[in-house]
């Protein structure tokens, strides 16, 4: 086989380049201006990011800071967390989620996912209630959202805050209710592999509460409410002017990449139906997600995965510890056998290769090959 036969069977977990290439010229020319002019914090790129992108997620307000950490902690803070409090989320998300109720003097208390839609166990969630719970933190895990109807009732019938994990979820509904319209504020990552992605690490905080989006603000520089008037212990969690830049001209591409991404998905399913013990990642009723990840689960997963690997086809395995079960939040006390649900999926989930630009050649690749494992590996 030749190099180049060779390297078109190659297929990367994921590409940017598809999307990075038509826009790159116009990039290079907004970042050369901005070189010139020198505005490299709140320039006015950012204020013109978090405009459209509040418009975009249906909320009034939108605040840019440095990650999806610092969104989901300055969240919290500015909901008025105080130690001792309470904070419930799922045991299957990413450590950011937990790590930012840690760092906000918070006590997370973990509940199990649900096989519905792999996202927090509402009737777990409403059973973790207690006098100490101040918010519900769920994750929109994967790309699809929770059950935020059915999570505005318990929060309202108990008086408590929601906020939303929606760093995986840049345009998802369920419902009627867009990723970040549903709860008191959601917190949103632009990790460049996100399905809105920057050049490096940066975030954003949407809400529809002035006084808030106010205060989220002065948090992300210092505690300022005006230039060396500090009204409390604040952060540098700003969102960079390169970032913001980038994100522009992003954004109106969004919803063309998400339904990219929704056709790789019908086309895996199309693909992979019947084949071995696969199961495909779940879509709840009136669910519209992005599929930011694209998760199938197999009691095979490890070695589906060396046996494509060989193929030189890249998998992801998210999330291969469960949270409760780290060394980070050993001292939290869960055992294992806690949230049984959130384990197997730990053990069993396969991330396929899925990005705007994947080629019907490349996912067919991907469908032969775990077709050629299961038929023969």
């Amino acid at each position: 086989m030749s190099a180049t036969s060779s390297a078109s069977r190659n297929v990367p977990f994921i590409d940017l380049s598809p999307m990075h290439g038509p826009l790159k010229a116009a990039i290079v020319d907004d970042l050369t201006r901005l070189v010139d002019t020198g505005a490299f914090i709140n320039g006015p790129e950012v204020a013109q990011f978090e405009t459209d992108f509040a418009a975009y997620c249906s909320t009034t307000h939108c605040v840019g800071v440095a990650s999806g950490l610092d969104a989901l902690r300055l969240a919290l803070l500015a909901g008025g967390i105080e130690p001792g409090d309470e904070v419930i989320l799922p045991a299957n998300t990413f450590a950011a989620t937990i790590e930012a109720v840690v760092q906000a003097r918070a006590t997370p208390v973990l509940v199990d996912a649900s096989v519905t839609d792999y996202n927090i166990d509402v009737d777990a969630a409403t059973d973790a209630v207690s006098e100490r719970t101040r918010f519900i933190l769920p994750v929109h895990l994967y790309g699809q959202l929770a059950d935020m109807r059915r999570l505005q009732a318990v929060c309202k019938a108990s008086g408590i805050g929601l906020i939303e994990d929606a760093c995986q979820a840049h345009g998802a509904m369920r419902d009627g209710l867009r990723a970040g319209a549903g709860g008191l504020a959601a917190a949103f990552s632009f990790y460049p592999a996100k399905n809105l992605g920057a050049f490096g690490d940066a975030g954003a905080l949407v809400t529809n509460d002035s006084a808030f989006a106010a205060r989220v603000r002065a948090l992300r520089e210092h505690g300022q409410l005006e230039k060396y008037r500090h009204e409390f212990e604040g952060y540098t969690a700003r969102l960079d002017t390169v970032q913001a830049v980038v994100l522009l001209h992003k954004l109106p591409l969004l919803d063309s990449w998400n339904e990219a991404r929704r056709a790789a998905r019908a086309f895996y399913d199309e693909a992979l139906e019947g084949v071995g013990d696969l199961i495909p990642p779940p879509t709840a009723p009136r669910s519209l997600p992005v599929w930011h990840l694209y998760v199938t689960r197999t009691h095979h997963r490890d070695a589906l995965g060396d046996f494509l690997a060989a193929r030189s086809i890249s998998t992801g395995r998210h999330y291969p510890e469960p949270i409760h079960l780290s060394s980070a939040f050993s001292h939290l006390g869960y055992s294992e056998g806690t949230f049984p649900v959130s384990e197997a999926l730990a053990s069993e989930l396969i991330s396929l290769p899925i990005f705007p630009g994947i080629t019907e050649q490349q996912m067919t690749l991907v469908a032969e090959g775990i077709r050629d494992f299961f038929e023969h590996g």
